[in-house]
Protein backbone atom coordinates (compact mmCIF):
# COMPACT_ATOMS: atom_id res chain seq x y z
CA UNK A 1 0.00 0.00 0.00
CA UNK A 2 2.64 2.59 1.20
CA UNK A 3 4.76 1.45 -2.27
CA UNK A 4 1.01 2.59 -4.38
CA UNK A 5 0.86 5.85 -2.55
CA UNK A 6 4.97 6.80 -3.01
CA UNK A 7 4.63 6.47 -6.40
CA UNK A 8 1.64 8.42 -7.22
CA UNK A 9 3.42 11.23 -4.56
CA UNK A 10 6.98 10.64 -6.29
CA UNK A 11 5.02 11.49 -9.71
CA UNK A 12 3.62 14.48 -8.19
CA UNK A 13 0.10 13.35 -8.59
CA UNK A 14 -0.67 13.55 -4.93
CA UNK A 15 0.22 15.09 -1.71
CA UNK A 16 -1.85 14.19 1.57
CA UNK A 17 -2.67 11.60 4.31
CA UNK A 18 -3.37 8.53 4.15
CA UNK A 19 -4.63 5.71 6.73
CA UNK A 20 -5.88 2.33 6.22
CA UNK A 21 -7.85 0.45 9.06
CA UNK A 22 -8.91 -3.60 8.97
CA UNK A 23 -10.67 -4.95 12.10
CA UNK A 24 -9.51 -2.50 13.98
CA UNK A 25 -5.75 -2.55 13.29
CA UNK A 26 -4.46 0.52 11.55
CA UNK A 27 -2.05 -0.92 8.64
CA UNK A 28 -1.07 1.97 6.75
CA UNK A 29 -0.78 5.66 8.60
CA UNK A 30 1.51 8.31 6.70
CA UNK A 31 1.51 11.22 5.33
CA UNK A 32 2.76 12.26 1.99
CA UNK A 33 4.09 15.23 0.20
CA UNK A 34 3.87 19.08 1.51
CA UNK A 35 1.75 20.34 3.79
CA UNK A 36 3.23 23.91 2.36
CA UNK A 37 4.94 23.76 -0.71
CA UNK A 38 6.70 27.48 0.10
CA UNK A 39 8.30 26.45 3.27
CA UNK A 40 8.44 22.72 2.85
CA UNK A 41 6.88 21.42 5.46
CA UNK A 42 5.77 17.57 4.89
CA UNK A 43 2.39 16.27 5.42
CA UNK A 44 1.67 14.25 8.89
CA UNK A 45 -0.80 11.68 10.14
CA UNK A 46 -2.20 15.17 12.21
CA UNK A 47 -2.48 17.27 9.21
CA UNK A 48 -5.65 19.04 8.87
CA UNK A 49 -7.65 19.23 5.77
CA UNK A 50 -10.96 20.53 3.95
CA UNK A 51 -12.78 17.82 3.65
CA UNK A 52 -14.83 18.82 1.01
CA UNK A 53 -18.25 16.51 0.51
CA UNK A 54 -17.17 13.96 3.06
CA UNK A 55 -19.30 16.93 5.21
CA UNK A 56 -22.59 15.53 4.24
CA UNK A 57 -22.27 12.77 6.26
CA UNK A 58 -21.82 14.44 9.03
CA UNK A 59 -24.84 16.78 7.67
CA UNK A 60 -26.81 13.41 7.03
CA UNK A 61 -26.16 12.06 10.30
CA UNK A 62 -27.32 15.66 12.34
CA UNK A 63 -30.42 15.24 10.37
CA UNK A 64 -30.95 11.95 11.70
CA UNK A 65 -30.22 12.69 15.29
CA UNK A 66 -32.87 15.45 15.23
CA UNK A 67 -35.19 13.26 13.73
CA UNK A 68 -34.75 10.49 16.66
CA UNK A 69 -35.27 13.81 19.22
CA UNK A 70 -38.47 14.16 17.55
CA UNK A 71 -37.35 17.98 16.02
CA UNK A 72 -37.01 17.06 12.55
CA UNK A 73 -39.43 14.92 10.67
CA UNK A 74 -37.98 13.45 7.60
CA UNK A 75 -41.38 13.43 5.37
CA UNK A 76 -41.95 17.49 6.04
CA UNK A 77 -41.23 20.39 3.55
CA UNK A 78 -38.08 22.32 3.82
CA UNK A 79 -40.27 25.45 3.98
CA UNK A 80 -40.97 24.02 7.78
CA UNK A 81 -37.73 25.61 8.87
CA UNK A 82 -36.82 28.10 5.56
CA UNK A 83 -38.44 31.05 5.87
CA UNK A 84 -40.01 32.30 1.87
CA UNK A 85 -39.62 29.10 0.57
CA UNK A 86 -41.29 29.45 -3.24
CA UNK A 87 -44.50 27.26 -4.21
CA UNK A 88 -41.92 24.95 -6.30
CA UNK A 89 -40.52 23.90 -2.85
CA UNK A 90 -43.94 22.48 -1.52
CA UNK A 91 -42.59 18.70 -2.17
CA UNK A 92 -39.11 19.17 -1.62
CA UNK A 93 -38.71 16.82 2.03
CA UNK A 94 -36.03 16.51 4.31
CA UNK A 95 -35.40 13.01 3.26
CA UNK A 96 -35.81 13.62 -0.82
CA UNK A 97 -32.56 16.81 0.30
CA UNK A 98 -30.64 14.03 2.50
CA UNK A 99 -30.67 11.81 -1.23
CA UNK A 100 -30.29 14.00 -3.66
CA UNK A 101 -33.95 13.49 -5.08
CA UNK A 102 -35.37 16.87 -4.26
CA UNK A 103 -34.65 18.44 -7.97
CA UNK A 104 -33.21 21.63 -6.44
CA UNK A 105 -30.45 23.13 -8.82
CA UNK A 106 -26.87 23.10 -7.55
CA UNK A 107 -25.66 26.23 -7.50
CA UNK A 108 -21.71 25.20 -7.67
CA UNK A 109 -22.91 24.61 -11.20
CA UNK A 110 -24.27 28.50 -11.89
CA UNK A 111 -22.56 30.15 -14.69
CA UNK A 112 -21.83 33.13 -12.00
CA UNK A 113 -20.36 30.82 -9.18
CA UNK A 114 -16.77 31.03 -9.96
CA UNK A 115 -16.93 34.96 -9.50
CA UNK A 116 -19.26 34.54 -6.28
CA UNK A 117 -17.18 31.93 -4.11
CA UNK A 118 -14.79 34.33 -3.08
CA UNK A 119 -17.58 36.07 -1.32
CA UNK A 120 -18.38 35.91 2.20
CA UNK A 121 -21.96 35.47 2.70
CA UNK A 122 -24.73 34.67 5.69
CA UNK A 123 -26.83 31.08 5.11
CA UNK A 124 -30.03 33.18 4.64
CA UNK A 125 -28.17 35.09 1.66
CA UNK A 126 -26.68 31.78 0.14
CA UNK A 127 -30.11 30.26 0.26
CA UNK A 128 -30.91 33.54 -2.34
CA UNK A 129 -28.03 32.48 -4.39
CA UNK A 130 -30.64 29.52 -5.65
CA UNK A 131 -33.77 29.79 -4.59
CA UNK A 132 -35.86 31.25 -7.39
CA UNK A 133 -34.18 28.72 -9.88
CA UNK A 134 -36.62 26.34 -11.92
CA UNK A 135 -36.51 22.88 -9.84
CA UNK A 136 -34.22 20.05 -11.84
CA UNK A 137 -36.77 17.62 -12.27
CA UNK A 138 -40.05 17.10 -9.82
CA UNK A 139 -39.13 15.63 -6.31
CA UNK A 140 -39.02 12.47 -5.88
CA UNK A 141 -38.76 11.55 -9.69
CA UNK A 142 -34.86 11.62 -9.90
CA UNK A 143 -32.12 12.26 -8.43
CA UNK A 144 -29.09 14.42 -9.03
CA UNK A 145 -26.06 16.14 -7.28
CA UNK A 146 -27.00 18.93 -5.24
CA UNK A 147 -24.95 21.30 -2.84
CA UNK A 148 -27.66 23.69 -2.56
CA UNK A 149 -29.86 20.50 -0.57
CA UNK A 150 -27.23 20.79 2.04
CA UNK A 151 -27.42 24.07 2.46
CA UNK A 152 -30.75 23.52 3.23
CA UNK A 153 -30.44 20.92 5.23
CA UNK A 154 -27.74 22.97 7.48
CA UNK A 155 -30.56 26.05 7.70
CA UNK A 156 -33.07 22.79 9.19
CA UNK A 157 -30.46 21.81 11.53
CA UNK A 158 -30.18 25.49 12.60
CA UNK A 159 -33.67 26.43 12.85
CA UNK A 160 -34.63 22.98 14.54
CA UNK A 161 -31.65 22.82 17.19
CA UNK A 162 -31.59 26.62 18.22
CA UNK A 163 -27.67 26.54 17.57
CA UNK A 164 -25.28 27.12 14.55
CA UNK A 165 -24.30 24.22 12.60
CA UNK A 166 -20.17 24.34 13.75
CA UNK A 167 -21.91 24.01 17.12
CA UNK A 168 -24.39 21.47 17.29
CA UNK A 169 -21.96 19.31 15.32
CA UNK A 170 -19.01 20.13 18.06
CA UNK A 171 -21.32 19.30 20.81
CA UNK A 172 -23.06 16.22 19.35
CA UNK A 173 -20.89 14.43 17.15
CA UNK A 174 -17.20 15.26 17.39
CA UNK A 175 -16.89 15.75 21.36
CA UNK A 176 -18.80 12.70 21.56
CA UNK A 177 -16.28 10.61 19.48
CA UNK A 178 -13.24 12.41 20.71
CA UNK A 179 -12.89 14.17 17.37
CA UNK A 180 -10.60 16.91 18.85
CA UNK A 181 -9.45 17.52 15.41
CA UNK A 182 -12.51 18.31 13.54
CA UNK A 183 -14.66 21.71 12.87
CA UNK A 184 -15.87 23.71 10.26
CA UNK A 185 -13.31 25.97 8.90
CA UNK A 186 -12.74 28.86 8.83
CA UNK A 187 -10.21 31.43 6.60
CA UNK A 188 -9.50 33.91 9.48
CA UNK A 189 -9.13 31.65 12.33
CA UNK A 190 -5.20 30.40 12.79
CA UNK A 191 -5.46 26.90 12.65
CA UNK A 192 -2.44 24.62 13.67
CA UNK A 193 -1.29 22.01 10.99
CA UNK A 194 -3.85 23.06 8.34
CA UNK A 195 -2.80 22.03 4.68
CA UNK A 196 -2.40 24.53 2.25
CA UNK A 197 -4.21 23.71 -0.91
CA UNK A 198 -2.79 22.95 -4.54
CA UNK A 199 -3.61 22.90 -7.94
CA UNK A 200 -2.00 21.45 -10.92
CA UNK A 201 -1.12 24.17 -14.07
CA UNK A 202 0.35 24.33 -17.45
CA UNK A 203 3.42 25.58 -15.64
CA UNK A 204 3.04 22.80 -12.58
CA UNK A 205 1.61 23.21 -8.92
CA UNK A 206 0.17 26.31 -8.44
CA UNK A 207 -1.55 27.77 -5.00
CA UNK A 208 -5.21 27.02 -5.34
CA UNK A 209 -8.32 29.42 -5.73
CA UNK A 210 -9.23 31.11 -2.80
CA UNK A 211 -12.77 30.25 -1.52
CA UNK A 212 -14.71 32.10 0.89
CA UNK A 213 -15.44 29.21 3.69
CA UNK A 214 -18.99 30.78 4.11
CA UNK A 215 -19.93 29.00 1.03
CA UNK A 216 -19.61 25.03 1.22
CA UNK A 217 -21.90 25.31 4.84
CA UNK A 218 -23.42 21.61 5.15
CA UNK A 219 -22.27 20.44 2.27
CA UNK A 220 -18.35 20.79 2.05
CA UNK A 221 -17.70 22.92 4.97
CA UNK A 222 -15.37 20.84 7.54
CA UNK A 223 -12.02 20.02 7.93
CA UNK A 224 -10.37 17.12 10.07
CA UNK A 225 -7.90 14.33 10.05
CA UNK A 226 -7.52 10.78 9.17
CA UNK A 227 -7.01 9.84 12.50
CA UNK A 228 -10.17 12.04 13.84
CA UNK A 229 -11.98 10.17 10.91
CA UNK A 230 -11.39 6.89 12.03
CA UNK A 231 -12.88 7.73 15.03
CA UNK A 232 -15.72 9.09 12.90
CA UNK A 233 -16.23 5.57 11.24
CA UNK A 234 -15.62 3.47 14.42
CA UNK A 235 -18.22 5.44 16.91
CA UNK A 236 -21.00 5.63 13.65
CA UNK A 237 -20.50 2.03 12.58
CA UNK A 238 -19.85 0.88 15.84
CA UNK A 239 -23.15 2.53 17.32
CA UNK A 240 -22.69 5.26 19.40
CA UNK A 241 -24.33 8.05 17.34
CA UNK A 242 -27.43 6.56 16.00
CA UNK A 243 -29.77 4.02 16.46
CA UNK A 244 -29.91 0.89 14.50
CA UNK A 245 -33.04 1.67 12.74
CA UNK A 246 -31.19 5.04 12.35
CA UNK A 247 -28.26 4.19 11.12
CA UNK A 248 -29.44 1.43 8.50
CA UNK A 249 -31.85 3.93 7.01
CA UNK A 250 -28.79 6.50 6.63
CA UNK A 251 -26.80 3.53 4.10
CA UNK A 252 -29.83 2.07 2.69
CA UNK A 253 -29.61 3.24 -0.65
CA UNK A 254 -32.43 5.27 -1.75
CA UNK A 255 -31.62 5.67 -5.60
CA UNK A 256 -28.60 5.23 -8.21
CA UNK A 257 -27.00 3.42 -4.45
CA UNK A 258 -26.47 6.93 -2.65
CA UNK A 259 -28.34 6.72 0.83
CA UNK A 260 -28.04 9.73 3.24
CA UNK A 261 -25.06 11.48 2.56
CA UNK A 262 -23.08 8.92 1.27
CA UNK A 263 -23.05 5.93 -1.86
CA UNK A 264 -23.86 2.84 -0.10
CA UNK A 265 -22.86 0.27 -3.29
CA UNK A 266 -22.93 -3.61 -3.14
CA UNK A 267 -21.13 -5.19 -5.91
CA UNK A 268 -19.23 -8.81 -6.26
CA UNK A 269 -20.23 -9.37 -2.67
CA UNK A 270 -18.70 -6.10 -0.84
CA UNK A 271 -20.28 -3.56 0.60
CA UNK A 272 -18.95 0.21 0.34
CA UNK A 273 -19.97 2.85 2.51
CA UNK A 274 -18.41 5.82 1.14
CA UNK A 275 -17.89 8.86 -0.52
CA UNK A 276 -15.62 11.57 -2.14
CA UNK A 277 -14.92 15.62 -1.54
CA UNK A 278 -13.25 18.17 -3.52
CA UNK A 279 -12.88 21.74 -3.38
CA UNK A 280 -10.33 24.06 -4.45
CA UNK A 281 -6.92 22.63 -3.48
CA UNK A 282 -8.68 19.71 -1.73
CA UNK A 283 -9.46 16.40 -2.82
CA UNK A 284 -10.81 13.55 -0.19
CA UNK A 285 -11.91 9.66 -0.38
CA UNK A 286 -13.55 8.09 2.66
CA UNK A 287 -14.55 4.11 2.24
CA UNK A 288 -16.05 1.83 5.25
CA UNK A 289 -16.80 -2.09 4.52
CA UNK A 290 -18.99 -3.25 7.31
CA UNK A 291 -18.65 -6.53 7.08
CA UNK A 292 -15.03 -6.51 7.31
CA UNK A 293 -14.70 -3.27 9.86
CA UNK A 294 -12.06 -1.82 6.98
CA UNK A 295 -11.90 1.98 6.68
CA UNK A 296 -9.80 3.66 4.52
CA UNK A 297 -9.20 7.78 4.37
CA UNK A 298 -7.13 9.69 1.94
CA UNK A 299 -7.04 13.35 1.83
CA UNK A 300 -4.86 15.48 -0.23
CA UNK A 301 -4.78 19.24 -0.60
CA UNK A 302 -3.83 19.02 -4.80
CA UNK A 303 -6.65 18.77 -6.96
CA UNK A 304 -6.65 15.92 -9.11
CA UNK A 305 -8.01 11.75 -9.05
CA UNK A 306 -5.43 10.59 -7.42
CA UNK A 307 -7.39 10.32 -4.05
CA UNK A 308 -10.24 8.16 -5.32
CA UNK A 309 -8.46 6.51 -7.36
CA UNK A 310 -5.52 5.55 -4.46
CA UNK A 311 -8.65 4.99 -1.95
CA UNK A 312 -10.56 2.68 -4.77
CA UNK A 313 -7.23 0.94 -4.79
CA UNK A 314 -6.36 0.66 -1.25
CA UNK A 315 -9.68 -0.75 -0.35
CA UNK A 316 -9.07 -3.12 -2.93
CA UNK A 317 -5.81 -4.13 -1.45
CA UNK A 318 -7.22 -4.19 1.66
CA UNK A 319 -10.00 -6.64 0.60
CA UNK A 320 -7.44 -9.06 -0.82
CA UNK A 321 -5.31 -9.00 2.04
CA UNK A 322 -8.14 -9.82 5.01
CA UNK A 323 -8.30 -13.40 4.23
CA UNK A 324 -12.00 -12.55 3.62
CA UNK A 325 -12.69 -12.19 0.30
CA UNK A 326 -15.92 -13.66 -1.29
CA UNK A 327 -14.63 -16.36 -3.75
CA UNK A 328 -16.02 -15.72 -7.49
CA UNK A 329 -15.13 -19.06 -9.80
CA UNK A 330 -17.50 -17.78 -12.68
CA UNK A 331 -18.30 -14.28 -13.36
CA UNK A 332 -21.90 -13.14 -14.72
CA UNK A 333 -21.48 -11.94 -18.45
CA UNK A 334 -23.71 -8.74 -17.23
CA UNK A 335 -20.94 -8.03 -14.80
CA UNK A 336 -18.04 -8.95 -17.08
CA UNK A 337 -19.25 -6.15 -19.51
CA UNK A 338 -18.65 -3.48 -16.32
CA UNK A 339 -15.67 -4.28 -16.68
CA UNK A 340 -14.83 -3.59 -20.35
CA UNK A 341 -13.21 -0.35 -21.71
CA UNK A 342 -9.69 1.20 -21.92
CA UNK A 343 -7.84 1.67 -19.07
CA UNK A 344 -4.82 4.61 -19.77
CA UNK A 345 -1.38 3.36 -18.11
CA UNK A 346 0.76 6.17 -18.95
CA UNK A 347 0.08 8.78 -21.67
CA UNK A 348 1.53 6.50 -24.55
CA UNK A 349 0.38 3.42 -22.85
CA UNK A 350 -3.32 1.88 -22.19
CA UNK A 351 -4.52 -1.64 -21.32
CA UNK A 352 -8.09 -2.74 -23.47
CA UNK A 353 -10.28 -5.00 -21.35
CA UNK A 354 -12.54 -6.63 -23.77
CA UNK A 355 -15.56 -9.67 -23.14
CA UNK A 356 -16.19 -12.31 -25.21
CA UNK A 357 -19.00 -15.01 -24.53
CA UNK A 358 -18.07 -15.26 -20.60
CA UNK A 359 -14.07 -14.63 -20.85
CA UNK A 360 -12.28 -11.70 -20.39
CA UNK A 361 -9.18 -10.76 -21.76
CA UNK A 362 -6.72 -7.63 -21.31
CA UNK A 363 -4.36 -6.15 -24.01
CA UNK A 364 -1.46 -3.68 -23.27
CA UNK A 365 -0.40 -1.64 -25.98
CA UNK A 366 2.03 -3.32 -28.19
CA UNK A 367 1.74 -6.74 -26.57
CA UNK A 368 -0.64 -9.90 -27.02
CA UNK A 369 -3.69 -10.66 -25.57
CA UNK A 370 -3.85 -11.86 -21.95
CA UNK A 371 -6.97 -14.19 -20.57
CA UNK A 372 -8.09 -12.86 -17.46
CA UNK A 373 -9.35 -15.68 -14.79
CA UNK A 374 -11.27 -14.44 -11.97
CA UNK A 375 -10.15 -15.68 -8.53
CA UNK A 376 -11.85 -13.72 -6.45
CA UNK A 377 -14.27 -10.36 -6.21
CA UNK A 378 -12.61 -7.96 -8.71
CA UNK A 379 -9.47 -9.80 -9.09
CA UNK A 380 -8.26 -11.61 -12.02
CA UNK A 381 -5.07 -13.67 -12.51
CA UNK A 382 -3.25 -13.35 -15.98
CA UNK A 383 -1.80 -15.49 -18.09
CA UNK A 384 1.51 -14.92 -17.16
CA UNK A 385 1.07 -15.20 -13.24
CA UNK A 386 -0.06 -11.22 -13.18
CA UNK A 387 -3.04 -9.89 -11.38
CA UNK A 388 -5.24 -7.63 -12.30
CA UNK A 389 -7.93 -6.11 -9.38
CA UNK A 390 -10.15 -4.05 -10.97
CA UNK A 391 -11.29 -0.57 -8.62
CA UNK A 392 -14.71 0.93 -8.30
CA UNK A 393 -15.49 4.61 -7.55
CA UNK A 394 -17.79 5.39 -4.52
CA UNK A 395 -20.99 4.86 -6.37
CA UNK A 396 -19.72 1.15 -7.06
CA UNK A 397 -18.88 1.93 -10.74
CA UNK A 398 -15.39 0.50 -12.49
CA UNK A 399 -13.24 3.28 -12.90
CA UNK A 400 -9.62 1.79 -13.13
CA UNK A 401 -7.65 -1.28 -12.48
CA UNK A 402 -4.37 -2.01 -10.75
CA UNK A 403 -1.51 -4.68 -12.27
CA UNK A 404 0.36 -6.18 -9.58
CA UNK A 405 3.62 -7.87 -11.31
CA UNK A 406 7.07 -8.19 -10.20
CA UNK A 407 6.34 -6.70 -6.84
CA UNK A 408 4.99 -3.60 -8.48
CA UNK A 409 1.63 -2.04 -8.45
CA UNK A 410 0.39 0.24 -11.10
CA UNK A 411 -3.02 2.09 -11.56
CA UNK A 412 -4.56 2.57 -14.92
CA UNK A 413 -7.56 4.74 -14.84
CA UNK A 414 -10.63 4.23 -17.28
CA UNK A 415 -11.31 6.60 -20.13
Amino acid sequence: MDRLVQASADADAFSGSVLVARDGQVVLDRGYGLANREWLIPNESDTKFRLGSLTKQFTAVAIMILNERGLVDLDAPVKTWVQDAPPAWDQVTVRRLLAHTAGVPNFTSFDDFQASKTLPVTLDGLIVRFRDHPLDFQPGEGRKYSNSGYVLLTAVIEKASGQSYADFLDENLFTPLGMSESGYDSNAVILPRRASGYAPSAKGVVNADYWDMSIPQGAGGLYSTTHDLLKWEQGLFGGRLLSPASLALLTTPVRDQYAFGVFAAKAQGNTTIAHSGGLDGFNTYMAHDPDRRMTVIVLGNLNGPAPDALGAALLALSREGSGQSNPVITVAPEVLQTYVGVYELTPTSSITVSATNDTLTGQLTGETVSTLSPTSADVFRQNDGGEVTFIRSASGAVTGLMIHQDGHDKIALKQ
